[in-house]
């Protein structure tokens, strides 16, 4: 058995329907389908979970929203006729809308049922497609599959007793659809996961079910060693550990979702990641072990929007708890953590730019000012991430090295360095405005060389 999910651009329009329908015919255990509302096209320069947003913000702000109401129907409704299925389908999605629209639900609850419904959609159109193309399919709503999550809006987390649930679908005949990025917690909430949550959906089903494969149907061939879009044409990756690629996904390789390998990598289920639009390419294979080489690193991922938490004091280190007051004060202003590379006096604490407005940095500036009185506490902005990522990184020699020596060429400041705490990968801050150089170089000297 295998579960496949297919992403945003796999279900843009009708056309990529039809290629997702001929995919799931070519392989007779494609039995369980997981699917993303639809993404841009070719037509539509906006993704329709975006515009489901916005309809709810115009709605909690009493703004007119029929705009937005208008642009999700004709969407869906060209999508329908193009596929030539029953109208009630259109109907049954203009109904949960309106639905949703009138509900007297809180507003992070109305939020999340209304976000949801661009999966639930692409769900009930494909599973009617599938049935219109002489196939036994069912859509299956993320409550009858046995999705039980915490009820955290916007940030579900699974609960393990959904496992043996899901399990029980392996029993049911046919090809069941199942809309992603969303489950119920025990009260019968519907939560949605963060967003892009529909990997995590699919990894959540091959894992209760115990497939054999997990595919990841998106927009390219693989997963490549470096953004294509800042190196042209690069090295295209044949296997990752599930440790490389939760980096990877982590510093900013969108091709799948950070969170979503950890219930496969418990299952130990293989993932596939491929190309809807070419399905014969071989594509990437995640895997908990692969045979080492003698170039260990496998990628080469960045990310910006960081900024840096400087502290400095002399006998820092003599402090007993001075750390743990540090990462109390940003717990009582609900801030994480990214990295946090420190010294004998000095400590830095990596953070994303998102989570902090004027009034908090002034808040925590005072606050460690006040209980730890250091010599110098300062909040640097523009910060950028690159990771160099591989299995067995800490027993290769020279690859700090390289790294170095590369970012040296490309004249690019390193303003941080942390490695000590991996065993899969190294981490450079820099300067946002030198991501790309930074990256370039690093490439040719990790790949091209």
């Amino acid at each position: 058995m295998k579960v496949v999910k297919f992403g945003g651009s796999s279900v843009a329009d009708a056309e990529q329907i039809k290629k997702v329908v001929n995919i799931i015919q070519q392989d007779e255990e494609r039995k369980l389908i997981i699917v993303s509302a639809p993404g841009k096209s070719k037509l539509y320069d906006y993704k329709i979970t975006d515009q489901l947003i916005k309809l709810f913000e115009a709605s909690q702000e009493s703004n007119t929203y029929d705009s937005y109401l208008d642009s999700i129907l004709q969407r869906f409704s060209e999508i329908i006729h193009n596929l030539n299925i029953n109208q009630a389908v259109l109907t049954s999605i203009e109904d949960s809308i309106y639905s949703v629209l009138e509900s007297h639900l809180p507003p992070e609850a109305k939020l999340d049922e209304m976000k949801a419904i661009g999966e639930d959609s692409s769900a009930k159109i494909i599973s009617a497609y599938l049935t219109e193309c002489g196939m036994e399919a069912t859509y299956l709503n993320p409550k009858e599959a046995g999705i039980i999550v915490s009820n955290e809006p916007g940030n579900a987390q699974v609960l393990d007793e959904s496992y043996q649930q899901i399990y029980k679908l392996r029993k049911k005949k046919g090809i069941m659809v199942i809309p992603g990025f969303f489950g119920f917690s025990k009260s019968g909430e519907l939560v949605t996961f963060s967003r892009g949550g529909s990997d995590i959906t699919g990894s959540i089903i091959a894992a209760g079910v115990k497939a054999d494969l997990y595919e990841n149907f998106t927009d390219v061939d693989s997963v490549y060693t470096v953004n294509p879009n800042i190196v042209h044409n690069p090295k295209n990756i044949d296997v990752l550990t599930y440790k490389e690629m939760r980096e990877l996904s982590y510093a900013g390789f969108s091709v799948f979702h950070d969170e979503a390998l950890i219930p496969a990598f418990k299952a130990n289920i293989p993932v596939a990641i491929k190309n809807t639009n070419n399905p014969q390419s071989e594509g990437t294979y995640i895997v908990a072990e692969r045979k080492q080489h003698k170039q260990c690193v496998v990628g080469i991922a960045s990310d910006a929007g960081f900024c840096s938490l400087y502290i400095h004091k002399y006998l820092m280190n003599r402090e007993i708890g001075f750390g743990r007051k540090i990462f109390e004060i940003l717990e009582e202003e609900n801030i994480s953590f990214e990295h946090a590379p420190s010294g004998i006096d000095d400590m830095s604490v990596i953070i994303h730019e998102g989570q902090l407005t004027p009034e908090k940095e002034e808040k925590i500036i005072n606050k460690i000012n006040h209980t730890l009185q250091p010599d110098t506490v300062q909040i640097e902005h523009g910060l950028g991430l690159i990771m160099i990522v591989g299995e067995g990184m800490l027993n290769t020699v020279g690859v700090t090295q390289k790294a170095t020596t590369a970012l040296k060429q490309a004249d690019v400041n390193i303003r941080m360095i942390n490695q000590g705490s991996s065993e899969v990968s190294m981490m450079f801050g820099v300067l946002e405005k030198d991501i790309n150089k930074a990256i370039v170089s690093l490439y040719k000297v990790f790949f091209a060389e």
